[in-house]
C-alpha cells in the first residue's frame, strides 16, 4: 500500500510540475493601421549636498503618447512615435513652481519651448521585429536617451521561456569622468518572466551595469539611468500593457568628499483601452 500511495504522489507531483514548466513564446502581433495610446508619468526628486549647500529640484510629467503602425506582417512591424499632450511641472530649489499644460493654450515656458515644438509631430519611425527588435530608425527631432524607462519596445526571447526563466539585453550609457573624458558604462538589462495569468505576462526588470565604475561623479550619472520594475506584456494581443519603475538611489562623495546625491523617482507607462478613451473624448 505505502509503495502504491508513494507511486500516486510522485505522478501527482510530475503532473503539477508538467503545467507550471509550461513554455510560452513572447512575441509582437502589431496590425497595419493599429494605434496604441499610452500615458505616461514620471516623477523625480533629486537632492543634492555640496560644501554644506543643500538643494532638491522636483520633475512630474504626465503625457499621452501614442504609437500609430503604418505597416505589419509576419516577420514584423513600423510604426510612427508621436506625443499627443503633456502637462508638465519643475521645481528647483527654493524658486517658484513651473507649469505647463500643452492643451491650455498658453504658451509654453522657455524651458519647455523645446517640448512644445514636439507636440502632436512624428518624433521617430521605428521598425521591428517580431521580437521587438529595432530594425530601423529615424528620428526627427525626439530624444534617443531613454533615461532608464526602457525603449518604445521590449527587446523579447529569441526562444519560448518558462516562468521563472531570464534573459538578458545589452545597453550602453554614456557618461563624463572628471577628467572630462567620455566613458562608455555596459549595462545589461536582465529580464525575468515571473508569472503568467489570463494570457498576461508579467516580467521584472533590472539594470546590471558591467563596466566597474570607479568614480561617483559617473556612479551619480549611471544610476538615474537604470531600469528597475515590472512589466505587464499581453501575450494574446502581442503587446505591452505597463511598465512601472522605480529609483531609490544614493552616491556619496560624487563632487568631493563631502557632497551627496539622493535620486528618488517613480515612472509608469499604462495602455489606454480604446472604450476609456472615447469616454475621455465624450
Amino acid at each position: 500500500m505505502c509503495r502504491i500511495l508513494c507511486c500516486l504522489s510522485f505522478l501527482i507531483l510530475s503532473s503539477n510540475l508538467g503545467v507550471s514548466a509550461e513554455d510560452y513564446l513572447l512575441r509582437y502581433s502589431l496590425k497595419s493601421g493599429q494605434t496604441l495610446r499610452y500615458e505616461v508619468t514620471h516623477a523625480a526628486k533629486t537632492k543634492t549636498r555640496i560644501k554644506g549647500e543643500e538643494e532638491a529640484s522636483n520633475v512630474h510629467t504626465t503625457s499621452q503618447r501614442h504609437l500609430a503602425v503604418t505597416d505589419a506582417n509576419d516577420s514584423g512591424a513600423t510604426f510612427n512615435h508621436i506625443v499627443d499632450s503633456v502637462e508638465m511641472t519643475q521645481q528647483q530649489g527654493d524658486k517658484d513652481e513651473i507649469r505647463w499644460d500643452s492643451e491650455s493654450g498658453e504658451e509654453a515656458p522657455k524651458m519647455f519651448s523645446k517640448v512644445a515644438e514636439q507636440m502632436g509631430q512624428t518624433l521617430a519611425t521605428i521598425k521591428i521585429n517580431t521580437r521587438g527588435q529595432e530594425l530601423e530608425r529615424e528620428d526627427f527631432g525626439g530624444t534617443k536617451a531613454s533615461l532608464g524607462m526602457g525603449s518604445l519596445t521590449l527587446a523579447l526571447p529569441e526562444e519560448p521561456i518558462r516562468i521563472g526563466g531570464s534573459w538578458s539585453v545589452p545597453r550602453e550609457v554614456k557618461t563624463r569622468t572628471e577628467e572630462n573624458e567620455v566613458k562608455t558604462i555596459k549595462i545589461r538589462e536582465v529580464y525575468t518572466l515571473e508569472k503568467v495569468k489570463t494570457g498576461v505576462a508579467t516580467l521584472s526588470i533590472r539594470s546590471e551595469p558591467l563596466t566597474p565604475i570607479d568614480q561617483e561623479s559617473v556612479k551619480a550619472q549611471v544610476v538615474q539611468q537604470l531600469s528597475n520594475g515590472e512589466i505587464r506584456f499581453d501575450l494574446d494581443a502581442g503587446c505591452m500593457l505597463s511598465k512601472k519603475l522605480d529609483w531609490d538611489e544614493t552616491v556619496v562623495g560624487f563632487q568631493g568628499p563631502n557632497s551627496m546625491m539622493e535620486y528618488r523617482a517613480k515612472m509608469t507607462e499604462t495602455l489606454i483601452p480604446e472604450t476609456e478613451r472615447s469616454a475621455r473624448l465624450r
